[in-house]
This record gives C-alpha cells, sequence and structure tokens, in this order.
C-alpha cells in the first residue's frame, strides 16, 4: 500500500514477456515433435480392454438351445429398467432352453441402457453378457431396442446343419 502511494508501481518487463514466450514454445514444439496417436479410425480400431462392457450378447449352449431361462432377474436388476423379459413355459414338442421356462420376449432399450453390467452379474446361467462392440449408431428411435433375434447369438454349424438336414427331409 505504502508502494502505491510513492507512485512505486511495478511494471510487466520485457524479460518476463520473453520468459512466457519461451515456456509456450517449448510446449507446442514438445507436442510437435513428440509421436502422433492418432488412430486411422474405422479403418484401425483400437483394442478394448478385457473388461470393456459393449453391446449384449444372449447366449446359447453347444447343443443350440437358448441359455436364457426366463428368471427376470436380469430386469429386476437393470437401474434403469431398460431390460423386458416375458416368460413362457418350455414343451417336450418344443424345446427352447433346458429349464421350465424361456423367455418368449426379451428386449433391451439400448438408448437407456447405462451398461452398468449388473444384467450380466444377476444371471444364474450368465445367459446374458457384454461384448466388445461398441459401435451402436443407427438411424431411428425404434432400432434401438434390441429384440431377442437381435441379441441371440447363431447356431453352432453343426446344429445349423442338423437343422438343415431335419427340413429337407
Amino acid at each position: 500500500m505504502s508502494d502505491e502511494k510513492n507512485g512505486d508501481k511495478k511494471l510487466p518487463s520485457v524479460i518476463d514477456d520473453i520468459g512466457a514466450l519461451a515456456g509456450g514454445l517449448k510446449t507446442t514444439l514438445g507436442q510437435y515433435f513428440s509421436p502422433q496417436v492418432t488412430v486411422n479410425y474405422p479403418e484401425d480400431k483400437t483394442p478394448r480392454s478385457e473388461r470393456y462392457r459393449g453391446r449384449h450378447y444372449l447366449r446359447r449352449y453347444d447343443n443350440g438351445l437358448e441359455r436364457c431361462i426366463g428368471c427376470e432377474l436380469c430386469a429386476a436388476a437393470c437401474p434403469v429398467g431398460c431390460i423386458l423379459v416375458v416368460a413362457a413355459e418350455n414343451t417336450d414338442a418344443n424345446r427352447i432352453s433346458p429349464g421350465e421356462r424361456h423367455a418368449k420376449t426379451y428386449e433391451i432399450n439400448m438408448l437407456r441402457c447405462i451398461f452398468c453390467g449388473y444384467c450380466e452379474e444377476a444371471c444364474p446361467v450368465q445367459a446374458i453378457v457384454l461384448g466388445p462392440e461398441y459401435e451402436l449408431s443407427d438411424t431411428s428411435r425404434e432400432k434401438f431396442i434390441y429384440t431377442k433375434e437381435m441379441l441371440l447369438e447363431p447356431l453352432p454349424p453343426e446344429v445349423e446343419a442338423r437343422l438343415d438336414k431335419k427340413k429337407g427331409a
């Protein structure tokens, strides 16, 4: 305060300005000569971590039966309520899963999903898993409701061949 009364104000010096400019140039040149980390996406994709949670999949057993037993524990565990499961009874003529019931309807609203993985943890038969796929864009909101057919893994080749033989005979 006494310095201001005497008129002795500290003015910025040219040396301070040159020091600040040199610091900025050092940062810029350091980044310029460092290796680039840009990936040519979508041709090159970075690897996902082992525990990455992406798109959902409904798994099957090796014999082609669905793992989902329609218990609805995944829907109960979902904190945002984006999973809908409607169970139906299995019959001997139309066996879909090894249990007494199967999921007649299985839908996930991917617009609401937060990819927390609680559905995967709650499933007693490991029917639903979150895979590594992360490219989930689409053109309309209706396409983000994944149905059972969209979520199911394809049939194993030997089961597919056996079913083709039955249809042909």
